[in-house]
């Protein structure tokens, strides 16, 4: 099904490459400028690395290094110099791209945010990381949803970053609105390794959806990356995976049209279906309730777990952050 890597394209497959860029190490703001350049030479060597790929895509913090530093000088607006080279990049190459940035935020920190953008240079999504990888990350937590996008030949993707891909509301959101392939970009190190690859397999299983996943790669001098492109298939088999190489580029043909397929006529383990029709076989059309007491209280902002006094890291502050006043303003604020 992979097809080698995409060497083999069917007429209904989309090829995927996951650039395990290295890990940069970034202070200044020539240290964005060189970097963004190789990131647009990366994009080059995708498309002469295999012409019928259709999509790249570069791990979060493969502009911005994992620094944690939110020195406005080295972050990004959506109308900057770094977003317009991406996008003279698709355009030369004729390829889709997704990218990561760390965007300004005027009014608070920054996001840690997620472009895709197409062969014509356009930007087709727009994502602001929802679950920053707390107590570490000091990033503004997310008020864009989770947004889902036409891809390559009507394709539907979407994509989520790093710690968001924990929390499998988050791939079921997109999946809930019509995602076939979830991107899944990530700074990631070694000891997140196994809980990397579990969550990028159950992912996809949970929701009948292709997965394909990205971590920088090597080191920057302090921290080390694991690389470890993955693709995973609606069934949860692992399709294929990168090794440790900084700047290698994994690619897997990746197949939507099927994907489609099985959402329609599985019956056993279609279960994003069966979550909102449970039991069809005793009731008509299965019981349609919301039996999930998180869900309701989270609706009405009384989420509160039994043990939640008790839980010791509630700021940033063991990582050496200041403890916020600031209230989160909420959506598309």
């Amino acid at each position: 099904m992979s097809g080698l890597g995409g060497l083999n394209k069917s007429p209904h497959g989309i090829v995927v490459g996951l650039v395990q860029i290295q890990n940069p190490w970034i202070v200044t703001p020539d240290d964005v400028t060189r970097q963004a350049a190789r990131i647009v030479e990366l994009v080059g060597k995708a498309r002469r690395n295999n012409p019928g790929m259709d999509l790249v895509v570069f791990p979060e913090y493969s502009l911005h290094g994992l620094s944690m530093d939110i020195n406005p000088a080295i972050l990004c607006t959506l109308d900057g110099p770094e977003i317009a080279a991406f996008k003279a990049a698709c355009v030369e190459h004729r390829i889709w791209g997704c990218f990561s940035i760390m965007e300004l935020n005027p009014g608070g920190n920054p996001y840690n945010s997620g472009i895709i953008i197409d062969d014509s240079g356009e930007i087709r999504l727009y994502y602001r990381k929802l679950h920053p990888w707390v107590p570490v990350e000091p990033w503004e937590p997310g008020n864009l949803g989770i947004p889902v996008c036409d891809g390559p030949k009507g394709s539907k993707l979407s994509l989520i970053i790093c710690h968001d891909g924990m929390f499998p509301e988050m791939a079921r959101e997109a999946a809930y609105k019509g995602a076939e392939i979830i991107l899944r970009t990530a700074g990631y190190t070694a000891p997140i390794r196994h809980t990397w690859k579990i969550t990028n397999q159950t992912n996809a299983f949970h929701n009948l959806a292709q997965t394909a996943s990205v971590c920088l790669c090597g080191s920057n001098g302090t921290f080390d990356s694991m690389g470890e492109g993955m693709f995973c298939n609606f069934d949860g088999t692992v399709m294929v995976e990168g090794s440790h190489r900084p700047d290698e580029i994994i690619t897997c043909e990746l197949r939507p049209d099927l994907v489609r397929e099985a959402r329609l006529h599985w019956g056993v383990e279609n279960n994003i279906y069966q979550l909102g029709h449970r039991g069809y076989v005793a009731v008509k059309g299965g019981a349609q309730d919301c039996p999930y007491t998180f869900m309701h209280d989270m609706v009405a902002g009384q989420y509160k777990l039994p043990w939640e006094a008790e839980v010791v890291h509630k700021d940033g502050s063991s990582c050496g952050f200041d403890v916020p006043e600031r209230r989160y303003k909420g959506p598309g604020a």
